[in-house]
């Protein structure tokens, strides 16, 4: 139904009406200025009353079928006032008083006053128009209310550049037909002759409804007949005239085609309103798709990103140690790979979810919208929360594995130790019970009595040279238990066979000893020179018995200064070994004398010694076997000082690479912030300059894989400290990744700040006014203001956080109008400005950046789509209805959108509702966040 409801102002229609009307601003009084020429009118021509009466009855039949009702003939069926009070009502929208319905004159002619009264409180001066004539079917006087009715309601608002209703609507069709050949409105009788006209306007609207090209302008009654046939079928407007009639009249009735044409007006102004609807509408679900798309593809990326770390973190704090170093080697390696391989790519999906949460948030507060907030547990911070975590996992699990690898190296040296020790005491053992049992004292002579006491001597300081080394056994298996040595229980075994064997020696010692001595009395010849050399042979047998356990002991060493004091022990050794050469002869010149004496002597001996085991061959024997020994020791130090010599090389080569990476990444750093406080040039220009800087630190990346390979060099190398540095790999690592971050994030705000400029009409004046005024403030260049700070940043840019409304300072700088308000004791109101706060710190840090403050002075300054207007614009689609139909949507919307307004729309429940009745404002509310979905 098209709406011709007209605002309740005052209109004359007469001779003596001279105002401008409302709607359209100029005088409706000409149409009714003649009105004593009616007769005089159509008695010249009686051919523009048929058409009068052919348009005017089917123009009211166009509204009386609303109501279910229609008219045959317009002199008669109006005369008792029933219809034509139905008329005003459905045309009006408003209620008439009851009518009458008897079936005298007299309610006849109330009838037609209630209806002539209502048409003159519209403003309307009806002139020689009675409720009698009306009642006796004066077809004159008929036709002049029905045309005041039509002027009133159909044509009075229409206006086109404040032109009067008539003009308006002759302007509308010159504009619409202007584009087409041969034709040429100047009026609304002779021009609409040939049916061109007609056409024009529809095609100008719906082209695909009218081939206007084949149309010929010598056919007027197949062009007339197209253009109502279609207009009839497509558009809604009923046949008003006959081509036959415009045709064969000499110059068609002005109101006939005037009223017919308005027609044509009202059916295209309301599609236009519908089109400027949808249009409304498309921008704001294209708006809320886009931004749907990025929530879902956060809540994708976060998931996955939360996986990955749940997975990763176990396995770093798996704690479970190796038996043997090869396997902590592999675990080692598999945890570079972890470094090199798997973690930078996570690194990078961190910085860009970061950047798509920032961008999205950005564009959900330009488009008016709530802020985004993912599910729980995927938030930005609950995935920083997770990361941190797997970084402290992955500190802790490199420090265990290098700390194990230490272990087990130790480990392994102290075990090959314990074995070196035991084989030697077993070795030495071997045999010594059986001979401190042995009862040869028992048939002996005095002379042999005294050498088996002496040999005994010899023996129990042999044993207790022998002491510290089974110490030393014990002390080992113990170190060896603490450190918790896979292989503990044999270590143990052995360990606690060698003590009980210990004890036992003891034990025979103490008791030969006293089998001795209770002999002793009865033995008196004791050889002074074999006794002097079995105490003297012993300890030096001891000695290089203990020189060749140190020449082969084995050695392990981490720095350049242990290798070299190991060289320096060495060397003072090796001092030692004039004195101790010496101390051989001497030893071996004992038992020379000894021959000799016993030669010169006539002394018979045995051949050996009785006090000792330890023969001059033994002695020389042993003496070679250090002699053999002592370069072979030489070999491995200066092999090991070698080995030293190459890794403090690769220290000082790491330690030169990382000295100069390290303060290049911090001075970088600095730069970049010092880049994002100052901010010189356009956003454009500032952008294209982070970006320039960006591709320089990417362009650094191969100094950083040289660092890499350096410090995989070390690693390999065992080298676990570097003294030329104070930086770590892991050092260079984190600066790296928080370099790239800090950079890809600046360029982002940048962005952000692009979007916001252009999105709220932000002028580059403005922007770096507001960046001037919030670096003044900013003391620390920290990026970000504290309350205080903020609300005087506020102060000097003329906001009033009182009044919530910017003052106008006129020529005052932001330093002159802050002094002011300074010595003016001008204080911001409390609680406007907490509400400021809560808007651009939500989450109640006590911080406001630059962006938040950007986004708070766009929003003061700017303005958006509101639900409200997207609620006027749904209820255009509707046909003014409370509610909306899928087939209301899926004509008026594009296929994809009004889908997802069907999908959404919740059923409509008003007392109004029809089936499959769509609730469009509640959708509305939701789309601003004002309700859920």
């Amino acid at each position: 139904m098209v709406d011709y409801h007209a605002a309740n102002q005052s209109y004359q229609y007469g001779p003596s009406s001279g105002g401008n009307g409302a709607g359209g601003g100029g005088s409706m009084g000409d149409y009714m200025a003649q009105e004593d020429d009616w007769d005089r009118d159509l008695l010249l021509d009686p051919a523009w009353e048929k058409q009068q009466r052919k348009t005017f009855t089917a123009w009211c039949n166009s509204h009386l079928r609303k109501a279910g009702t229609q008219i045959e003939n317009i002199d008669e069926d109006f005369r008792d006032g029933l219809k034509l009070m139905l008329l005003l009502e459905v045309i009006s929208g408003e209620r008439l008083p009851k009518p009458e319905r008897g079936k005298m004159r007299v309610h006849k002619i109330n009838n037609v006053n209630k209806a002539l009264d209502f048409i003159a409180s519209k403003g309307v001066k009806l002139v020689s128009i009675g409720a009698e004539e009306i009642v006796d079917g004066n077809a004159k006087m008929t036709l002049g209310m029905i045309w005041t009715i039509i002027l009133r309601f159909a044509i009075q608002d229409i206006s086109v550049e404040e032109t009067s209703a008539k003009e308006g609507l002759l302007l509308w069709c010159q504009r619409k037909t202007a584009p087409y050949k041969n034709v040429n409105v100047q009026n609304f009788h002779i021009s609409w002759k040939d049916g061109l006209a007609f056409n024009a306007l529809i095609h100008r609207h719906r082209p695909e409804l009218i081939e206007y090209d084949k149309l010929r302008k010598d056919d007027p009654v197949t062009n007339l007949n197209n253009a109502f046939e279609v207009a009839e079928k497509y558009l809604d407007i009923p046949k008003m005239l006959d081509a036959e009639d415009i045709v064969g009249t000499l110059r068609p009735d002005e109101k006939a085609i005037m009223t017919y044409v308005s027609c044509f007006y009202h059916a295209f102004s309301g599609a236009q309103k519908a089109e400027t609807a949808a249009n409304r509408i498309c921008k704001v679900l294209a708006v809320n798709q886009e931004n749907e798309h990025l929530m879902e593809d956060y809540e994708r990326l976060a998931s996955d990103l939360l996986e990955w770390i749940r997975r990763t973190i176990p396995w770093l704090e798996d704690r479970v140690p190796q038996k043997t170093i090869q396997e902590m080697q592999q675990k080692l390696e598999d945890f570079r790979d972890y470094r090199r391989v798997h973690k930078p790519p996570k690194v990078q999906e961190k910085c860009q979810l970061e950047i798509n949460f920032n961008t999205l948030q950005t564009k959900l507060r330009l488009s008016n919208r709530p802020a985004f907030m993912p599910s729980e547990g995927k938030m930005v911070s609950d995935i920083n929360n997770g990361w941190q975590h797997l970084e402290q996992a992955e500190k802790g699990y490199e420090e265990w594995l290098l700390n194990e690898i230490r272990r087990l190296e130790r480990l392994d040296h102290l075990a090959e130790k314990f074995r070196q020790k035991a084989s030697i005491h077993e070795a030495w053992t071997d045999g010594k019970e059986a001979m401190l049992k042995q009862r040869d004292y028992e048939t002996a002579t005095l002379s042999d009595i005294k050498a088996l006491i002496r040999k005994h001597e010899a023996f129990e300081s042999d044993l207790a040279a022998h002491q510290d080394r089974v110490e030393q056994i014990a002390a080992i298996a113990q170190e060896l238990n603490e450190l918790d040595y896979y292989d503990s229980h044999n270590v143990n075994t052995r360990c606690q066979k060698i003590c009980d064997q210990w004890d036992a020696l003891g034990s025979l010692t103490h008791s030969r000893r006293e089998a001795l001595e209770k002999t002793e009395k009865q033995l008196e010849t004791i050889d002074q020179l074999h006794l002097e050399y079995a105490k003297r042979a012993a300890p030096f047998n001891n000695w290089m018995e203990s020189a060749m356990e140190d020449l082969q002991d084995m050695f392990i060493v981490h720095t350049i200064e242990e290798i070299e004091g190991l060289i320096s022990a060495h060397d003072q050794f090796k001092s030692t070994l004039p004195d101790a050469d010496r101390e051989r002869e001497a030893i071996l010149a004992i038992h020379k004398e000894a021959q000799r004496i016993a030669e010169s002597n006539h002394i018979k001996l045995s051949g050996s010694n009785p006090y000792t085991t330890v023969t001059p061959q033994i002695i020389n024997s042993k003496w070679e076997k250090v002699q053999q020994l002592v370069p072979k020791r030489d070999h491995a130090l200066l092999e090991e000082q070698s080995k030293q010599q190459s890794n403090e090389h690769l220290r000082r080569q790491f330690a030169s690479q990382a000295n100069i990476v390290g303060p290049w990444i911090q001075t970088k750093m600095e730069e970049i912030g010092r880049i994002s406080i100052e901010m010189n040039g356009t956003l454009e220009d500032q952008l294209n300059h982070l970006k320039r800087y960006e591709r320089s630190i990417v362009d650094y990346k191969p100094n950083l894989d040289l660092l890499e390979q350096q410090h995989q060099l070390i690693q390999e190398a065992l080298i676990f400290d570097n003294k030329h540095t104070n930086y770590t790999m892991e050092h260079i690592r984190v600066g790296w990744e928080q370099l790239l971050t800090t950079i890809a994030r600046t360029i982002n705000e940048v962005e952000n700040q692009i979007l916001t400029r252009d999105a709220k009409g932000i002028s580059q004046e403005q922007m770096q006014e507001f960046r001037a005024s919030f670096n003044h403030f900013d003391k620390d260049h920290g990026g970000a203001l504290g309350p205080e700070e903020f609300k005087a940043c506020l102060i000097s840019l003329g906001y009033d956080v009182e009044n919530d409304r910017q003052k106008q300072t006129g020529s005052m700088d932001s330093d002159d109008f802050r002094a002011l308000l300074i010595s003016t004791g001008y204080s911001l109101g409390d609680a406007e400005f907490n509400r400021i706060m809560s808007v651009v710190d939500p989450n109640h840090s006590g911080l406001v950046t630059f962006q938040a403050f950007i986004d708070f002075m766009s929003r003061e300054t700017t303005d958006t789509d509101t639900a409200d207007q997207v609620i006027a614009s749904f209820k255009v689609l509707a046909g003014d209805k409370n509610f909306i139909t899928a087939e209301e949507l899926r004509r008026e919307l594009p296929p994809d959108q009004a889908e997802y307004c069907i999908a959404r729309m919740a059923p409509y429940q008003g007392p109004d509702a029809v089936p499959g009745a769509l609730d469009y404002k509640s959708f509305s509310t939701a789309l601003y966040g004002e309700s859920d979905l």
